[in-house]
């Protein structure tokens, strides 16, 4: 795809699709303190060019109005796709995205509020396949959303070929992140397949498996929040696992878990 021809998602199409039509069963909010009714695209039988096929049902959920309808009318141009709703995230009712395949989440530009509404999306919708877009790029937000549950990541600067490209993608289950991401997901696993002692050793000490791959890192002199990123937790939730160590093996401080774990068959 050459570059002249790609488009930015946020201003794909402002014109009106024809087919659509607005419910105004719900309102939804700009931010600027503008008020409008949920946007419902597509609301026909779900069908596709072939006989009985259904379509894919979308819900797209972005505080901005604009790029939420833009993504709207964008897919409700496609065929073979229904977009059930377009509606702010504050707004968004669990009816909605429950009854979808996909919901292509916008991210709110804050990891802890991206982590919550993923959460709470899985737990009360755990087979809709979430997209999320609009995101920042970072190798750590990437790896702790990857955790939380999504199964598509968009950057900010994604166009809208790679909207249409990436909800494909899900839809016939394949994972969808940029290059860069996928390298950064390969060095993760990589850490997590660290070497771990024999099944004796494990069960003398009563140690899990997260806090045996700390073991070499406190050994390497990593300090608490360099760990934290290693494995994208938070620094206290490494100060409680640093906390219960000691107090399963005895030891006083830092070196002496390193200590321990050595004479009993850790290879650190």
């Amino acid at each position: 795809m050459h570059i002249a021809t790609r488009r930015s998602f946020q201003g794909t199409d402002h014109g009106r699709n024809p087919g659509s039509t607005k419910s105004n069963a719900q309102g939804t909010s700009n931010g600027n303190g503008y008020a409008g009714p949920a946007v419902t695209y597509n609301q026909g039988p779900r069908t596709t060019g072939v006989p009985g096929a259904a379509k894919l049902r979308v819900c797209v959920a972005a505080e901005n109005r604009l790029l939420r309808e833009s993504l709207s009318r964008m897919l409700g141009k496609m065929e073979e796709i229904e977009v059930i709703a377009g509606e702010a995230i504050e707004l968004i009712r669990g009816l909605l995205y429950e009854d979808a395949e996909i919901l292509l989440l916008s991210s709110r530009g804050n990891l802890d509020d991206d982590l919550a509404m993923i959460r709470k999306i899985r737990s009360t919708a755990p087979e809709v396949a979430i997209l999320l877009m609009d995101v920042a790029g970072d190798e750590t937000d990437f790896l702790q959303c990857v955790r939380a549950g999504v199964r598509g990541y968009l950057p900010r600067d994604a166009s809208a070929e790679d909207v249409v490209e990436a909800v494909n993608g899900v839809r016939t289950g394949k994972a969808v992140c940029p290059g860069a991401m996928c390298a950064a997901l390969f060095r993760y696993l990589e850490r997590e397949a660290t070497s771990f002692p024999s099944a004796t050793v494990r069960q003398r000490l009563g140690l899990t498996r997260r806090e045996q791959q700390l073991i070499p890192l406190i050994a390497e002199g990593l300090t608490n929040k360099e760990i934290a990123n290693r494995f994208c937790l938070s620094e206290q939730t490494v100060k409680n696992h640093l906390y219960r160590m000691k107090q399963k093996i005895g030891a006083g401080d830092r070196l002496g878990i390193v200590q321990v774990c050595r004479t009993q068959g850790f290879m650190i």
